[in-house]
């Protein structure tokens, strides 16, 4: 069975925006896992304006899955990481202002660069992970920095199935069959949805892990409005 990571950085947002603690991030997190999720992940980035470097300690109390935090690993990063020591580190080679994750890493140009950082992390125990595009070269090329997963961007597929195209999967098929040959694990993530996830974990062999976020979070606003609505004008009798 594949792992559903239900990333909580949304919950962050949510909070930061009104100031306080609601929705409370570590409530939310112990919630999930409760529900059965099988682990949590967070996306801090340097400006914190959704999830703070402080939340990545404090849900070392609360995580009792597994614990996967994603980032560019610039060196405040880095220090984080080593210091909360996640189950596992998904390096994403975001821009200081990208809104979201928005392209998988260039293994081959950035090879040396990422198989430096890949063994700091394995030298503390930290399972790593890369994002990658859905290209076959790129997932040989991750293999060669050390990396133990790499994690496909599956922005394109999505975009591709709401269309109607099907034929989307095919490169991510690919992909995972490259994975496998190099004996790398396979997560995937970034616009995964109800509406499209089946389709992806019946087609993508040996799936071990997605990483679920604003999809997840904005489904359970639709599927929990009527619900609580109704609760409220229970109160107001």
């Amino acid at each position: 069975m594949t792992k559903l990571s239900v990333n909580i950085n949304k919950i962050a947002t949510l909070r930061n925006s009104r100031g306080g603690n609601v929705p409370n991030l570590l409530k939310v997190a112990t919630d999930v896992q409760k529900f059965g999720a099988e682990g949590i992940t967070i996306h801090p980035r340097p400006d914190e304006r959704h999830i703070r470097y402080q939340d990545a300690f404090d849900l070392l109390n609360v995580v009792v899955t597994e614990y996967n935090i994603e980032g560019n690993p610039i060196p405040k990063f880095m220090d984080l990481v080593l210091k909360v020591k996640p189950t596992q580190v998904t390096l994403v080679p975001d821009a200081d202002d990208a809104i979201t994750s928005n392209a998988g890493w260039d293994t081959i140009k950035h090879k040396t660069y990422l198989t430096e950082i890949i063994a700091e992390f394995k030298r503390n125990g930290i399972r790593t992970s890369l994002f990658v595009d859905p290209v076959e070269a790129m997932v040989t090329a991750a293999a060669e920095t050390g990396t133990d997963r790499v994690e496909l961007y599956t922005e394109s597929y999505a975009t591709e199935y709401e269309q109607g195209n099907k034929k989307g999967i095919e490169p991510y098929v690919k992909a995972a069959l490259e994975a496998q040959k190099v004996g790398l694990g396979l997560n995937a993530g970034h616009d995964l949805s109800l509406e499209n996830i089946k389709f992806f974990k019946e087609n993508i062999p040996n799936l071990l892990e997605v990483s679920i976020g604003h999809a997840l979070i904005s489904e359970s606003l639709y599927l929990g409005l009527e619900n609580v609505v109704n609760l409220y004008l229970n109160k107001l009798k």
